[in-house]
């Protein structure tokens, strides 16, 4: 298992990661011409915030678990 630290780091790279696709989707959805293709880009955006939420979570719990 990994040592918390590493965890920790882990899971803040993951939770930039889905922030950086939420921006990226939602210049996607603004710049979209078709509405099949705007539906998709907002569905994208949708499920990379609710990801960057839960991890953000998960970076709460690790860090307020660090401090036990």
């Amino acid at each position: 298992m990994s040592a918390p630290d590493e965890e920790e780091t882990k899971t803040h790279e993951l939770l930039i990661d889905q922030e950086s696709r939420e921006t990226r989707e939602h210049k996607l959805l603004e710049h979209s011409d078709l509405p099949d293709e705007a539906d998709q880009h907002q569905r994208r955006r949708d499920k990379a915030a609710y990801l960057a939420d839960k991890l953000a979570e998960r970076e709460r719990i690790e860090r307020e678990a660090k401090e036990k």
